[in-house]
């Protein structure tokens, strides 16, 4: 049986998680609106990444015959300085989920849930990815550099990524 407090915990990471979608569509929209399509596109698919990491703890809720809260999300930013300004956002908050996801771990293991505990792994190998592969976008914006020039590079790059990402997702890989 969960107890009340990890529903409590597992809650609020619902609602982390659908802030994390409605901040990566918000970037996805100003990417848009910047021109930079490929990086809309990442953006977009990250956005509904977010969005099923958010389900599934909703449904896993439900699953253990607990009671999942749909969030209010608060209104992202829609204004970024710069690309690599708003990767370094992604990456931070990535590390913030990370972090949350840790919490969650060690909750589980102190209120010997071990269900939880074994629904969480699959969270901590996907925030592993997560990071890695906005300190690899991160690393390419510092090599390109993020000059307006610099743009049109930085575009492509992303949406090699993305394209190599959704490539996976289709065949079952990520």
């Amino acid at each position: 049986m969960i107890s009340k407090k990890m529903v409590k915990a597992l809650n609020e990471q619902i609602g982390l998680e659908g802030y994390a979608s409605y901040l990566y569509l918000s970037m996805a929209s100003w990417c848009d609106k910047e021109g930079m399509e490929g990086c809309a596109q990442f953006m977009h698919r990250q956005s509904e990444e977010e969005r099923m990491h958010m389900l599934k703890i909703f449904h896993y809720l439900s699953e253990v015959d607990a009671h999942a809260l749909a969030p209010a999300i608060k209104q992202p930013p829609h204004e970024f300085e710069s690309v690599r300004s708003m990767f370094e956002q992604v990456y931070k908050h990535e590390q913030k989920v990370t972090a949350s996801i840790n919490k969650l771990v060690k909750l589980s293991y102190e209120e010997n849930d071990f269900t939880t505990m074994e629904f969480l792994q699959w969270y901590v190998e996907e925030q592993r990815e997560e990071e890695a592969l906005m300190r690899t976008i991160l690393d390419k914006i510092k090599l390109i550099g993020d000059g307006p020039s610099s743009l049109y590079y930085i575009d492509q790059e992303i949406e090699k990524i993305n394209a190599k990402a959704a490539e996976a997702e289709a065949g079952g890989e990520a």
